[in-house]
């Protein structure tokens, strides 16, 4: 009985000091682990188990409990592999927005300082035109050339009207095209493409008692009077024109009433026609005529260098009025006239 006694006191006098916390201790949070897990009909937890969780303590030797550390405790978090992606995205976009907005910045000032620089030049008295040239001139002089641009004393290259001295040197009958070409620092050049003499026409005077010859072009525009060479005019006129009318055919037995005026397009049917059937040979054959007779368009007729006369019409089916005249000569050497008007049924005589 005593021993039974003595077992049960014990017992009961363990339970109460494990009941009771001591005085100005933490009380540990095991009873209470204890309880929940009661309630919800699960086995509580070892100590060994419940001291390694957040907010519990071991108990130490003796009765004490460690302090409460007071590192921070880090939260774990996740992030999803597209939300990284996209945030990657959006911040290289960023960047090249940045990237292409400093350029346009940058830009904008160097066309700004550009747009101050060519006012500033265009109205200052920088590249002033000191020098005027003329290239591709033979009919005409260099003299000549400069008074048509009549180029203003005060210009500058920048704010020469290159358009309009074009348009005065246009309208001289020789020049068929003309470039203003500005060549800094101070020389402006008048490069110019001329019209070349097709043929010399002897033009009726008003009353029909004499011819005035006229230098023609192949485009059909009169280009001037051609004075005598021994003439005050003539000493003024280019040796060049000279030369080539020498060289060209001659149009002759133009009708009365033809009018010749320089920087016009002939508008008489038989001259036209004599031009047309040379404009538009392609053999040696063109080369050797040397006189048209322009009476009327069937009476067209041209003269050889050997004197040989070619009644050729009209300016139709002219290759093959060429190739039958070639053949004529070939076959008669002696021959002085051709008829190829209707070229199907030529006719000749030779001596």
């Amino acid at each position: 009985m005593a021993s039974n006694y003595n077992r049960k006191s014990a017992s009961s006098g363990s339970r109460k000091a494990r009941g009771a916390a001591p005085s100005g201790r933490v009380r540990s949070s095991a009873p209470a682990s204890r309880a929940s897990g009661r309630g919800s009909g699960r086995t509580p937890a070892r100590s060994s188990s419940r001291s390694s969780q957040p907010g519990t303590y071991r108990a130490m030797p003796g009765g004490r409990y460690p302090a409460a550390s007071t590192r921070p405790q880090q939260r774990l978090t996740s992030v999803r592999v597209g939300d990284l992606d996209r945030a990657e995205r959006s911040a290289r976009a960023q960047g090249t927005y940045r990237r292409h907005v400093v350029r346009i910045v940058v830009v904008l000032v160097l066309v700004a300082a550009l747009a101050i620089g060519a006012a500033v030049a265009y109205n200052s008295n920088l590249f002033a035109v000191e020098n005027v040239t003329v290239s591709g001139v033979e009919h005409l002089t260099t003299d000549d050339m400069t008074a048509m641009a009549n180029v203003p004393a005060n210009t500058t290259l920048l704010r020469v009207d290159a358009a309009g001295i074009r348009e005065r040197l246009l309208k001289n009958a020789w020049v068929a095209d003309a470039e203003v070409k500005r060549i800094f620092p101070n020389t402006l050049e008048l490069a110019v493409t001329e019209r070349t003499i097709a043929a010399v026409v002897a033009v009726p005077t008003e009353d029909a008692k004499s011819v005035k010859r006229w230098a023609i072009a192949s485009d059909h525009m009169w280009l001037m009077p051609i004075p005598d060479q021994d003439s005050e005019a003539g000493k003024r006129t280019s040796p060049k024109v000279y030369e080539d009318a020498a060289a060209v055919l001659s149009i002759t037995d133009v009708p009365y009433g033809t009018s010749a005026e320089i920087g016009a397009y002939c508008t008489d049917s038989n001259v036209n026609n004599a031009l047309d059937i040379v404009s538009s040979m392609t053999t040696d054959l063109s080369g050797r005529v040397t006189k048209v007779s322009a009476t009327d368009a069937e009476g067209t007729t041209l003269t050889l260098d050997n004197n040989v006369e070619i009644a050729f019409g009209k300016a139709e089916n002219i290759r093959d009025k060429e190739r039958v005249v070639l053949k004529i000569m070939e076959d008669n050497p002696t021959v002085v006239y051709i008829n190829v008007r209707v070229v199907d049924r030529p006719t000749w005589r030779a001596l």
